[in-house]
C-alpha cells in the first residue's frame, strides 16, 4: 500500500486519541470511518470534534465551511466489519496489551487485504501485536501526542516484520498530516517520548509519596525550573493516571529494572479510581 493509494481510513476508539486523530484525518482530506462498540462513545466523540472545529472558528483558524466539509466526512460505525474497506486502519484503544492483541485479530479478518493495519499504542511491542495476524509486514506503529490537532509530533515503530513499502507509507501518512515523524529504531518498551517522559512522572509521584513535596510545589519546580508548560502531575492528570500506570507496567515488566517500579501512590490513586480530569480528581480534583 502506497499513500498514493490510501483514500479512506478506519479509527478503532472515539475516545481522547481516536477522535483526535479522525479529526486530523478529515481535515486533511481523507474520508474516516470512526468505529466504537458504544453508540454513545462514537456520538461523543464527533461532538468533541465538532466542538474542537468551533474553537478553530472561534480563532479564525478554520471557516465554517470548512467545517462542514470536515465533519461531512467522518462517518460512525459500531463494528469492525465496517472498516472493511479501509485502505489503512490507525488503532487508537486503551492502552491494554490482550484489548490490542484481540483488536487486531479481528481486525486481520475483518479487513480488505493489503490494507495496512496501524497501532496508536504509546508502550506496547509492534512486534507482538503484528504477530497476531496474518499480515504482520503490514503492520507498524504511528503513535501521535494528546492532543492530536493540536500536537506536532508523532512516533513511527517499526516492529520486526514491518516491510519498508508499510513503514515508509505509515511516514508520508504521519507528513501528510502536517506532523514531524521521528522513528523509534528499535521496537523497545515506551519507544522514545514514553521511555523518558513515564519515569519522569513516576518519580514526581514518589517525591509526593515520600513527602518530599507538595503536589503544587513539584509542579512548580519543574515548570519554572525546567521551564515545562505544565507540572508532570498535573500532565500525568491529563493523560490519565490508569494510562501512566499501564506505561509504567510495561516498562517495568518489559526491560526488567526496578527503577521502572510503578509508585504505589499511583497504584492506590488508579485503585481508588482517581483517574486524573476524565474521572474528575487524580493528584488536582476538577
Amino acid at each position: 500500500m502506497k499513500i498514493q493509494d490510501v483514500k479512506l481510513v478506519g479509527v478503532v476508539g472515539a475516545g481522547q486519541m481516536g477522535n483526535g486523530i479522525t479529526q486530523v484525518l478529515a481535515q486533511f482530506g481523507y474520508s474516516v470511518r470512526m468505529m466504537d462498540v458504544s453508540s454513545s462513545a462514537i456520538e461523543k466523540g464527533i461532538a468533541t470534534i465538532s466542538g474542537s472545529c468551533d474553537r478553530l472558528v472561534k480563532k479564525s483558524l478554520m471557516s465554517a465551511e470548512q467545517k462542514m466539509e470536515l465533519l461531512s466526512r467522518i462517518e460512525g460505525v459500531d463494528s469492525l466489519a465496517a472498516l472493511k474497506d479501509c485502505d489503512v486502519v490507525v488503532e487508537a484503544a486503551t492502552e491494554n496489551i490482550d484489548l490490542k492483541l484481540k483488536i487486531f485479530q479481528q481486525l486481520d479478518a475483518a479487513v480488505k487485504p493489503g490494507a495496512l493495519l496501524l497501532s496508536n499504542t504509546s508502550s506496547i511491542s509492534i512486534t507482538k501485536i503484528a504477530a497476531v495476524t496474518k499480515r504482520p509486514e503490514n503492520v507498524a506503529g504511528l503513535h501521535f501526542m494528546n492532543p492530536v490537532p493540536l500536537m506536532k509530533l508523532v512516533e513511527g515503530i517499526r516492529g520486526l516484520q514491518t516491510s519498508d513499502e508499510t513503514f515508509a507509507t505509515s511516514k508520508a501518512l504521519a507528513e501528510k498530516l502536517d506532523k514531524v515523524f521521528v522513528e523509534s529504531t528499535k521496537d523497545m518498551p515506551g519507544f522514545i517520548v514514553n521511555r523518558i517522559l513515564m519515569p519522569m512522572i513516576n518519580e514526581a509521584v514518589y517525591t509526593l509519596h515520600e513527602g518530599i513535596a507538595s503536589i503544587e510545589s513539584i509542579d512548580n519546580a519543574m515548570k519554572l525550573g525546567t521551564n515545562q508548560p505544565m507540572g508532570p502531575l498535573t500532565l500525568a492528570d491529563f493523560i490519565g493516571l490508569d494510562t501512566c500506570l499501564a506505561i509504567m507496567n510495561v516498562l517495568w515488566q518489559g526491560l526488567g529494572d526496578s527503577k521502572y517500579r510503578p509508585c504505589p501512590l499511583l497504584v492506590k490513586y488508579v485503585e481508588a479510581g482517581w483517574l486524573g480530569r476524565k474521572s474528575g480528581r487524580g493528584f488536582y480534583r476538577y
